[in-house]
C-alpha cells in the first residue's frame, strides 16, 4: 500500500480539504472524496449525467467509511471557522433533475453531502457571489461525435450532434434541443452576450485525439436571442 493509504483518514481529509480551499476558496465533500481516491472521475461523470441512482452507489468504499469521511470534513471545517453553504446538484442532462446522493435518501445525509464550506477570509459580498456560482446548474453539454455511426436510444435516428442522458446517446430532437441554433466559437463578445440572453443554451464539444480531451466548438442558443444580440453587436461595431 502507498503512503497515502497508510495515513490516518483525518489527515488525508485535512490535506485534500486544504488543497481545495486554497484553489477554490471553498471545499465540497465530493471534491474531497475524489481527491482521496474514493470517487473516481468516471464514476463522478456518470453520476453527473444521471446514469446512476446515487453517488454512494459508485463510491469505492462502503457507507460507514463515507459517513466517517463526511464527519471528519465537517469537524475540520468547523475548526477552521469556514462558512456552511448548501447547494443543489442538478444533472447535466436536458431534464435537469435533482441528483440523488445517498442510497437511503435520508435528508440529513443528503444535506451533509450538499454542504460546501466557504473561506472565512472572503467578504460577505464575495461569499455571496461564490455561493451563487456554486449553486448554478452545470452547463448542458452536447457532443459532436467523431464517429457518426451512432443511433439515438429513443428513436433510433442519428445526426451530427448528440446528448448523453441516463440511458445513452439521444438525438437533439428527442432531447428537446432541436430548435436551438448553432453559434460557432470564435467571437467572444457575441458568445458571452447571447449566452446571457438565451433562456436555454448548451455547449457543443468535440473530442480532440491529439490533445486527448473535449474541446468547445460553440454554443446552441435560442434563435431570437442570437438574432437580437447579433444585430446589437454589429451596430456597436459599426458605430
Amino acid at each position: 500500500m502507498g503512503r497515502k493509504n497508510r495515513q490516518p483518514l483525518a489527515e488525508r481529509i485535512a490535506e485534500a480539504a486544504e488543497r481545495s480551499l486554497t484553489a477554490h476558496n471553498y471545499v465540497s465533500p465530493i471534491d474531497v472524496l475524489m481527491s482521496i481516491g474514493w470517487l473516481t472521475p468516471d464514476a463522478e461523470r456518470r453520476w453527473r449525467h444521471g446514469r446512476t441512482d446515487s453517488l454512494e452507489c459508485v463510491a469505492q468504499v462502503g457507507l460507514s467509511r463515507l459517513s466517517e469521511a463526511i464527519t471528519l470534513l465537517r469537524c475540520w471545517a468547523i475548526e477552521k471557522d469556514l462558512f456552511a453553504s448548501a447547494t443543489d446538484y442538478v444533472s447535466r442532462t436536458p431534464q435537469r433533475q435533482q441528483l440523488g446522493i445517498s442510497r437511503s435518501e435520508n435528508p440529513e445525509v443528503e444535506q451533509s453531502y450538499r454542504t460546501h464550506w466557504v473561506s472565512p477570509e472572503l467578504s460577505n459580498k464575495k461569499r455571496e457571489r461564490l455561493s451563487q456560482k456554486i449553486s448554478q446548474a452545470p452547463e448542458l453539454v452536447v457532443i459532436q461525435p467523431l464517429n457518426t455511426a451512432w443511433t439515438c436510444h429513443r428513436c433510433a435516428r442519428t445526426g451530427d450532434l448528440l446528448v448523453m442522458d441516463g440511458q445513452g446517446p439521444a438525438c437533439l430532437r428527442c432531447a428537446g434541443l432541436d430548435d436551438l441554433e448553432f453559434l460557432p466559437a470564435g467571437d467572444a463578445l457575441l458568445t458571452r452576450r447571447v449566452k446571457a440572453r438565451s433562456p436555454r443554451s448548451a455547449v457543443v464539444v468535440r473530442f480532440s485525439k491529439r490533445r486527448k480531451r473535449y474541446e468547445r466548438q460553440g454554443l446552441l442558443v435560442e434563435t431570437p436571442a442570437l438574432t437580437e444580440v447579433r444585430r446589437e453587436v454589429e451596430a456597436q461595431r459599426r458605430g
